[in-house]
């Protein structure tokens, strides 16, 4: 009896890495963002300005948005660029009536009246289409209020999406900032925002990000598969880290811009190259050598994918440095969280009978899910 569970535990650390796998496999087959509750989404606004006059551009997901606003499945499915457009003309109250009833802002405790401002406009983000909408607030009030932004954009009632956040980047009165917006905190009061709620609150995005982001764990995860000693581990984490946070502040300050059209079909390679590498690799000593190379140069491509996420890509937005280095560094606490709960279970692993087909057994399905990835990522051509 007591032989058998020994044998049981052993397989235990292949078994618990085999249930992530197989989550994500069947979270692959789950419907589209926006037409499931279990998916969320990321609303995006600028808002500058000074006094009673204020504009915000908001950047918001387009089947989502047409959703929202109860608009005909010949809007919120359409798929084409100028198709997308028209129906964002045709239908500019209903979608203005939505986005002004859940996106404000007050100046001196006192509403501030919307308008649009121009056609919207259809920008891509990774492979989602967002609408543009422009908006003047004509503020009340006299010198010396204070602005505050507030947002209630795609909320849970609405049953779309969950946990919609609002990324709020201002530069009003001659304060510059940034803010999270959420249902637990739906405003923000200009020249009030402590710095050190903008450090908590893009920590824990950066966080979420690596975290719910499974094409950077499943990366992280073929480079601890190929890693033998602790040693290995922690150069290469270090490696991954110096690469990608190099490239994530040089994109999220607009120094480099590598549209997402080209990053995110290449993240998915670059963990199709580790995983195979992986499977072929038998010589210690060879992998070694591959190793660091592979990790810097992908290091660098999964840095512009950090800061597509994040999208902060003018230049000049040196004032919103204490934003990046949040987000970045919630990124690196939560990978290394998940290599210390990661390294011990293969270290395990590989003193079990089942060590020889177990870098099998995890890269291969890490290699299916990214090859899907890659051909999904790809964009089709209008």
């Amino acid at each position: 009896m007591e032989r058998r569970n020994m044998r049981r535990m052993r397989w235990l650390p292949a078994v618990v890495l085999a249930l992530v796998l197989g989550g994500v496999l069947a979270d692959l087959a789950r419907p589209a963002p926006a037409a499931a509750h279990d998916a969320t989404t990321t609303a995006h606004a600028e808002v500058t300005g000074s006094g009673l006059n204020v504009k915000a551009v908001l950047d918001l997901e387009y089947d989502l948005l047409m959703k929202s606003a109860w608009l005909y499945a010949e809007a919120y499915d359409a798929k084409e660029r100028t198709e997308q457009l028209r129906q964002l003309k045709i239908n500019r109250d209903a979608v203005t009536d939505y986005v002004t009833r859940r996106f404000a802002v007050a100046y001196a405790g006192k509403p501030c009246t919307p308008a649009q401002v121009g056609d919207a406009d259809i920008r891509v983000r990774g492979k989602a289409a967002f609408a543009v909408l422009t908006y003047a607030f004509a503020c009340q009030g006299g010198s010396g209020g204070t602005h505050e932004i507030s947002s209630a954009l795609f909320p849970d009632a609405e049953s779309f999406v969950h946990s919609t956040k609002t990324m709020v980047r201002y530069e009003l009165d001659g304060e510059t900032g940034s803010a999270v917006l959420e249902a637990t905190a739906p405003t923000v009061k200009v020249g009030e925002h402590q710095a050190s709620s903008q450090i908590g609150e893009f920590f824990v995005l950066g966080a979420e990000h690596l975290l719910f982001g499974l094409d950077h764990v499943f990366f992280l995860l073929a480079l601890v598969i190929g890693a033998r000693r602790l040693r290995d581990v922690v150069v290469t984490a270090s490696a991954f880290t110096v690469a990608h946070s190099i490239t994530f502040l040089l994109a999220a300050m607009g120094v480099v811009d590598v549209p997402g059209a080209i990053v995110e079909p290449v993240i998915a390679v670059s963990i199709i190259v580790v995983a195979v590498a992986n499977l072929l690799g038998r010589d210690e000593d060879k992998l070694g050598r591959w190793r660091l190379p592979i990790v810097l140069a992908f290091g660098l491509i999964h840095g512009l994918g950090f800061a597509g996420a994040l999208d902060i890509k003018e230049s000049g937005s040196w004032g919103l440095l204490l934003s990046l280095l949040s987000f970045n560094l919630g990124i690196e606490v939560t990978q290394l969280v998940l290599i210390a709960v990661l390294f011990p279970l293969l270290v395990l692993l590989r003193r079990t009978s089942a060590a020889r087909w177990a870098v099998a057994a995890i890269s291969v399905p890490i290699v299916a899910v990214s090859l899907y990835w890659f051909f999904d990522r790809i964009p089709l051509p209008l």
